[in-house]
């Protein structure tokens, strides 16, 4: 039997616990989220550096072309004229709305809608995850500052959400997008029917340390990147839902995410060949930027059990015309 090692202190976070019925957190969880620890330095920096290199990546790629190619003004003009881009725009509006409002499911929405629009499943995965580097890097560093970072829970998951993540893209990469489109699909109106059923569960507290962490990461991180999206839905609420203090949880998870968003993205850049995703990805960011005060409205006029039954169902119904359309 585990002798558990309480950290009794009068904090904001036992305040909460005792509130909702909740154990106080042990001093090996509270003093693990310090983010002077040189394990979460050293992943802060690693955001920090690649997030550097990747905004100087990209604007060198798009100013400095080849003699005799398209300038980055051009391809730029021609980018706001195409109507891939506005429909990218929609969808990333849609998707970070979404996100916002329920703090999950970005990946999954707008991966169902780009499927909708005719973008193949690598091309929308590979799309989605380029995007969500940016997003995922400035979560992660937000929670650090924040000190909601579990630095042994966020070890637990990183490796395995990268292997899972980099042999997903792979998957994805190397099967014809006709082929694997139908089981995309039906993978995300699954993903649909799980956040419907969240409206009926209820999280029951347990304690303790989270138990086969590498194997939830390493299959999060796959289901991720074939399907476009679902390391939240799949490691946050099988974490969370099962009684795990909230706030590390969603802390690490999100921070490992960076990272396995990252690796992912960087292997659908290599696989995918001619298909160009920048495009995509571009509207993606834009729509991304203008959905907040639409998420916090939607927050503060509907109940959250409604949220998840509109987007649920929406998925479950954009994923069930997409498999029709697929083997029509």
């Amino acid at each position: 039997m585990k002798v558990r090692d309480l950290d009794l202190s009068n904090n904001p976070i036992n305040a909460e616990h005792a509130e909702l019925g909740l154990p106080p957190l042990e001093n090996a969880v509270t003093h693990a989220n310090d983010p002077g620890h040189p394990v979460l330095r050293v992943a802060m920096w690693s955001v920090v550096g690649l997030l550097m290199a990747l905004s100087i990546a990209l604007a060198s790629r798009l100013f400095t072309q080849p003699a005799g190619s398209v300038g980055g003004l051009q391809l730029v003009a021609n980018a706001l004229s195409s109507t891939e881009f506005w429909a990218a725009v929609a969808v990333g509006l849609l998707a970070q709305t979404v996100d916002g409002a329920l703090g999950m499911a970005y990946g999954i929405t707008s991966t169902s809608f780009l499927l909708a629009t005719g973008s193949s499943p690598a091309v929308a995965s590979a799309s989605v995850h380029i995007a969500e580097v940016f997003t995922t890097g400035v979560s992660g560093l937000a929670h650090l500052k924040l000190g909601n970072v579990n630095r042994n829970l966020f070890l637990r998951l990183l490796v395995p959400g990268m292997l899972g993540a980099a042999s997903g893209a792979w998957v994805l990469s190397s099967i014809d997008g006709s082929v694997i489109k139908p089981f995309v699909s039906a993978y995300l109106l699954l993903m649909g029917l799980y956040v419907i059923s969240k409206i009926f569960r209820k999280i029951r507290p347990r304690g303790g340390e989270p138990r086969h962490v590498a194997k939830l990461g390493l299959f999060g991180g796959f289901v991720d990147a074939v399907g476009g999206g679902g390391w939240g839905p799949v490691v946050t609420t099988t974490l969370v839902g099962t009684g795990h203090d909230p706030r590390t949880t969603i802390g690490s998870v999100n921070l490992a995410e960076f990272f396995l968003t990252f690796i992912s993205a960087g292997v659908f850049a290599l696989l995918i060949g001619d298909e160009n995703p920048w495009v995509t990805v571009a509207g993606l960011v834009l729509g991304g930027l203008f959905a907040a005060p639409i998420a916090a409205l939607l927050t503060k006029r509907l109940h959250t059990k409604a949220l998840l039954a509109l987007v649920g169902s929406t998925i479950v119904l954009v994923s069930a015309f997409n498999i029709y359309r697929s083997l029509a």
